[in-house]
């Protein structure tokens, strides 16, 4: 995964996503404030767009001398006075797709970041469709330290800017962001970064962690780092990049992986769980010997790079063997519906789930499908097409088919 250059004073202790409609500057403003472009795919390059979820690392530091917002930077001399800056925290960004048909991957993202920035251009008329879709994703997932990114407002007059101010309050009326600052920026020029990171210090703090619990990694990505034509004994093990949600892991620590990956065995799909061991860990562009939750990072292992190429084992968990959740093939869950369908430009009533149905569900980072088998008064069962590894308890974001994408309708908690 992508990260910053320039060194940083500790391994990141928070992961902050950026979310929003397409082509409001997301990555843009992920490299104002990281340095990092991280739309490296091929064919994110060639559309113009973020497809696969990106990852930046930058740190936050405070000069004594200047008054706010130009104390804040991620430089660690003043760029105003050329003096020392004190060190606050480091930070992981995650750079979300904006594209309606890219909802899953946003909500993969959602389940490993503690804050987000809603990412609002001020050219355009506020709500967009994801901007709303991706407001309640956050919601819905638990995410609920937001602030608020009014972007390009270079390409716009003042009085534009602020009637596009009144309707991003308007919109946020009866939200998790009624409240949350609404920052002006231009991500293009860098401008006003220095009051964005200061109002990312008030809103988005570092959680508590409990670092004793068992380790429990939410998988994002999967690599193979080998290049083509590399000598068997020069291969390089299966590597991974997620964040953890609790507990701590280490080089050498053995690490169970589940479900796992598939398998034909008399002609029936099982899932088996892996098992391999920590080679090294890389965070906040640095090697580390152990990480603790909050950033993001990458696990080297011995597994066979061809079970981890091209995001094969992101949505599994890792942690150690026989400490992990249940692993569920079924689920039944207690369902909260919408009123009505985000995300989509005509306003459509969401209908009581159906049997037989077909709905997408994300759990945790894990997007499986699940068809209705039965219907109580407020729980649905469902068979999953993938298994999952979750808690009794845990939320559950539930879309539906509708047209030819898939919109977020609710959300249900996995009960027995």
């Amino acid at each position: 995964m992508a990260v910053a250059q320039k060194k940083k004073p500790r391994i990141p202790e928070v992961s902050i996503g950026l979310v929003g409609h397409i082509d409001h500057g997301k990555t843009t403003l992920t490299k104002a404030l990281s340095g990092v472009w991280t739309d490296t795919h091929s064919e994110e390059l060639r559309r113009g767009i973020t497809i696969k979820l990106g990852y930046a690392d930058t740190a936050f530091y405070y000069c004594e001398n200047e008054e706010w917002p130009k104390n804040y930077s991620t430089e660690p001399v003043c760029p105003h006075c050329g003096k020392p800056t004190k060190p606050l925290r480091s930070v992981s960004f995650v750079d979300a797709p904006g594209h309606e048909t890219l909802m899953a991957t946003m909500l993969s993202g959602a389940a490993i970041m503690d804050g987000a920035m809603l990412i609002i251009a001020a050219n355009e008329p506020c709500p967009q469709p994801q901007t709303e879709e991706h407001l309640m994703a956050l919601d819905i997932v638990g995410v609920k330290n937001v602030v608020i990114v009014q972007n390009k407002v270079d390409l716009v007059s003042r009085k534009q800017a602020l009637e596009n101010y009144k309707q991003i309050k308007e919109f946020v009326k009866g939200t998790i962001a009624e409240d949350v600052p609404i920052i002006p920026v231009s991500a293009q020029h860098s401008i006003n970064i220095d009051a964005l990171i200061a109002a990312i210090e008030e809103y988005i703090p570092t959680p508590m962690r409990d670092e004793k619990a068992p380790p429990r990694m939410y998988i994002a990505r999967s690599f193979d780092v080998n290049k083509p034509s590399t000598p068997p004994d020069k291969l390089i093990g299966g590597v991974l990049g997620g964040s953890l949600v609790q507990g701590k892991l280490k080089v050498g620590d053995k690490i169970e992986i589940r479900p796992g990956y598939q398998e034909k065995v008399e002609n029936k799909i099982v899932w088996k769980p892996l098992v391999s061991e920590i080679v090294s860990l890389s965070c906040g562009g640095q090697n580390v010997k152990e990480v603790t939750p909050g950033g993001s990072f990458g696990l080297a292992t011995y597994l066979d790079p061809s079970l981890t190429k091209a995001d094969n084992l992101s949505g599994n968990v890792a942690g150690y063997p026989g400490k992990l959740p249940p692993m569920w093939d079924t689920l039944k869950l207690k369902t909260v519906l919408l009123n009505r369908v985000v995300g989509a430009k005509e306003i459509l009533e969401v209908e009581p789930i159906k049997m037989n149905e077909p709905l997408m569900l994300n759990v945790g980072s894990t997007t499986t499908v699940g068809i209705v088998t039965k219907i109580d008064k407020d729980t649905t069962h469902m068979y999953l097409k993938r298994p999952v590894c979750a808690e009794e308890g845990d939320r559950v974001a539930i879309s539906r088919r509708i047209g030819s994408r898939w919109r977020l309708v609710g959300y249900g908690i996995i009960v027995k």
